[in-house]
């Protein structure tokens, strides 16, 4: 019976979420992930371990510090939620492998990349740049990755977006993407292969265009409204993880 199995793996996930949270909190700001334990930013008061459970301590607190009742955020369960979600999903499309340990570090680092960048508009080379080197080990030991095709989805994910920015900023005098989205795009292509890429780029982009415009309609502003590229290159890495091969076998079937 899997039934244990998948809520393992949904606790699994909403665990690590947890310890993501620390992430999105203290990499911005160069802190440490690891000490001070955990904290309430009002009072500072010291989270205890029961304080702490994933999604229920939450729930018991009713969104609210033990200490001083400052409001927790909703950000906290959500990450844990989501993350525990991706683990479950993982778990029931490669089951107990080393394909889904690969994809269980990739989606968690995207959560973390996501998370930031909506927040502070930057993406942490703590988290890229191992990441390029982690997806690239994992490709050695993965044969329907291999070191050739992650290599390549290395050069091709990080020099393909260095091409788009420079392109812009050479036509438009201005930067239109920052150097994380170029490494975050080549971590991608060290887990994913060189053949995720374009996927990648146009499910990003088409979900960024959509977001953007339905964004400026809304707060009726104009084209120079800056939205994060990060989270719509990770929306497009997961969709690829999942759906890639069938959206692609589907897309070129439209024109026979």
């Amino acid at each position: 019976m899997l039934l244990p199995f998948y809520i393992f793996a949904f606790l699994l996930g909403a665990v690590v979420g947890s310890f993501l949270n620390v992430c999105i909190c203290r990499l911005p700001e160069d802190k440490s992930v690891v000490f001070p334990p955990s904290a309430c930013p009002k009072c500072d008061y010291q989270i205890r371990w029961y304080d702490n459970i994933p999604l229920i301590s939450f729930l018991i607190l009713r969104a609210k510090c033990r200490s001083c009742q400052a409001t927790i955020s909703w950000r906290y369960p959500l990450v844990e939620a989501l993350n525990g979600l991706l683990t479950l999903l993982l778990f029931m499309k490669f089951g107990m492998s080393l394909t889904f340990l690969a994809m269980f570090i990739f989606c968690s680092s995207l959560v973390v990349i996501t998370f930031i960048d909506l927040d502070h508009q930057i993406i942490p080379d703590e988290i890229s740049l191992p990441g390029i080197v982690v997806g690239f080990l994992f490709a050695l030991f993965l044969p329907w990755t291999g070191w050739l095709n992650s290599l390549l989805g290395i050069l091709f994910g990080g020099g393909s977006l260095f091409l788009v920015a420079w392109g812009y900023e050479k036509l438009t005098g201005k930067e239109g993407m920052g150097g994380g989205d170029i490494k975050l795009l080549a971590m991608m292509g060290a887990f994913l292969g060189w053949r995720s890429i374009l996927f990648i780029i146009f499910a990003a982009s088409l979900a960024g265009s959509v977001i953007g415009v339905t964004a400026m309609l809304i707060q009726k502003k104009d084209g120079k409204l800056a939205i994060p590229f990060g989270p719509f290159l990770a929306f497009g890495a997961i969709l690829y993880i999942f759906y890639g091969r069938q959206i692609i076998t589907w897309y070129l079937s439209i024109g026979k």
